[in-house]
């Protein structure tokens, strides 16, 4: 059962997670040229960190969630429908964006000096709103996972928070790009950024709220089965091909598995 006395500082994580976006549209409102090395070894790092902890501390507990409440052998396979749940949920919420209006899609600072690009998202008169409500509902999901696992464990739940933020950092940028184009206007771009990182609190305020009268053993074990079924999907989908794109392979890797240890480290001592 979630400690009460959690819910402000799990608030405050995904918060700050979430708002990690606005640093990625300064960078893209400032910067000149993409550090595709740091980029590289960051996404990787991050992943590294939902993988391992969704593997080694959410996902068991999930299971053991759902076996005290229904049985061992039940427990387990309701465990896995969740995880493989929370994979289909991101997957459908991918599935309904554009992919030029998805946060996730990554872009490079030069485009901001390509005049074919700039062409391309002047042309998409409704860019704007259509990109904000799709930051939206994609960011949903990652506030909510963020907030459930502070809200149970505060130690993985900074962990997941700092994982969180740093591939934000890379989403601000890819937010800020288009609409920069779209509305020609850099504060604008900042302003939808910033707007993309509120999402996902209030994604988790939503999901607290509508969930609270009912959690039980069964509701713990569904929420911690799906959150991690989007944090490995977020990793396998976006954050190491998103690396790889970036044209920094091995980087990412020594990231990836920098991320682990770490990960695999602080969940020892703590």
């Amino acid at each position: 059962m979630f400690e009460p006395c959690h819910f402000w500082l799990a608030f405050s994580l995904t918060l700050l997670a979430g708002l990690s976006t606005g640093i990625g549209s300064l960078i893209a409102c400032f910067a000149k040229r993409t550090n595709t090395k740091i980029l590289s070894l960051a996404l990787g790092f991050s992943a590294g960190v939902m993988i391992y902890v969704s593997f080694m501390e959410i996902l068991p507990d999930a299971n053991q969630f759902m076996m005290d409440y229904v049985g061992s052998e039940k427990g387990a396979w309701l465990g896995v429908l969740a995880f493989f749940g929370g994979i289909l949920f991101i997957y459908l919420i991918d599935s309904l964006i554009p992919s030029y209006e998805n946060p996730h899609e990554m872009h490079e600072l030069e485009e901001m000096e390509d005049k074919k690009m700039a062409r391309k998202f002047r042309r998409l008169h409704s860019v704007g709103i259509l990109t904000a409500a799709a930051i939206a509902l994609h960011n949903f999901p990652e506030g909510i996972a963020t907030f459930v696992s502070a809200l149970s464990d505060p130690a993985l739940g900074i962990a997941i928070a700092i994982a969180i933020a740093i591939h934000n950092i890379p989403e601000g940028i890819a937010i800020s790009i288009p609409i920069y184009y779209a509305t020609g206007s850099r504060r604008k771009a900042f302003f939808y950024s910033f707007l993309s990182g509120i999402a996902e609190p209030v994604g988790a305020l939503i999901g607290f709220f509508a969930l609270r009268t009912c959690l039980n053993g069964m509701v713990n074990g569904a929420l911690f089965g799906i959150v991690a079924g989007i944090m490995v999907y977020i990793s396998l989908d976006e954050l190491l091909p998103s690396a790889q794109k970036y044209g920094e392979h091995q980087l990412s890797i020594i990231g990836l598995i920098g991320g682990m240890a770490v990960m695999a480290v602080s969940l020892l001592l703590l």
